[in-house]
């Protein structure tokens, strides 16, 4: 019984007028599927990048946010690394494209001509660690020299998980941050999940209080907000930038 079932099936009518396997009402529905709209475009593409010292948690940051994962032994970032992910807020569909820097001062000749296109920047200490939040007023230099004026900035105290072990206070990261014109600051940990998904939300909120309501679409195609492949090499440097945000 089972085998003449399939015979018919595979044959397409079986004896009822010579129908055929396309009137099938699941196939049908299949093919319908099949053509469905596609995904709608998105609305903005942005660049962040992700700097600080080494060991205090940028790849595992940025790990937690795009892939919902934590790697307890993350190996050292070499020169740059990248992810996507695609977010919508306020409506819009904002593509992501992430760029975790090494924190190995020696690959700072590389890492520096990713500022450039960058519309927010995530700024990492690790609280456990006193050199890492003593090297703040450095990555500022390099933000200074190379950033655009109008990227947005964010502090982050990252290892919360690690309280019993931090030696830089909550107080110490928000006074840092208040000395920085617009820069925002929040402690997270992206071993425990705590506070990871909010920073980048919050930062890509603040990049669009600074974007047009409305972008014409015939104007995408000359705007950095436009959806051109993902670059492979930065462009060149920018000139230094004639003044910095903090002494």
């Amino acid at each position: 019984m089972d085998s003449r079932y399939e015979i018919q099936r595979r044959g397409g009518g079986g004896g009822h007028g010579g129908g055929s396997l396309r009137d099938s009402p699941a196939l049908t529905g299949a093919q319908a599927r099949r053509r469905k709209m596609p995904p709608r475009p998105a609305d903005y593409k942005l660049q962040v990048i992700i700097i600080g010292s080494r060991g205090v948690g940028k790849t595992s940051l940025m790990e937690r946010f795009t892939d919902d994962t934590f790697c307890e032994a993350c190996k050292s970032t070499v020169g740059v690394d990248f992810k996507i992910k695609t977010v919508e807020l306020r409506g819009k569909k904002i593509r992501l494209q992430i760029w975790d820097t090494a924190g190995q001062e020696r690959f700072n000749s590389i890492t520096s001509a990713y500022y450039r296109g960058a519309k927010g920047i995530v700024l990492v200490y690790d609280i456990t660690k006193q050199e890492t939040f003593e090297d703040l007023p450095k990555w500022m230099k390099m933000i200074d020299k190379y950033a655009s004026e109008d990227a947005e900035l964010l502090l982050v105290g990252n290892k919360l998980d690690c309280e019993t072990d931090r030696i830089i206070s909550r107080q110490q990261g928000e006074k840092f941050a208040q000395q920085i014109s617009g820069m925002r600051f929040c402690e997270a940990s992206a071993k425990d999940n705590y506070n990871v998904d909010e920073i980048f939300l919050k930062l890509v909120d603040d990049i669009l209080n600074k974007l047009p309501l409305e972008i014409p679409s015939k104007g995408l195609s000359n705007s950095i907000l436009s959806l051109q492949p993902e670059p492979e090499v930065p462009p060149e440097l920018p000139p230094p930038r004639p003044s910095l945000r903090c002494c």
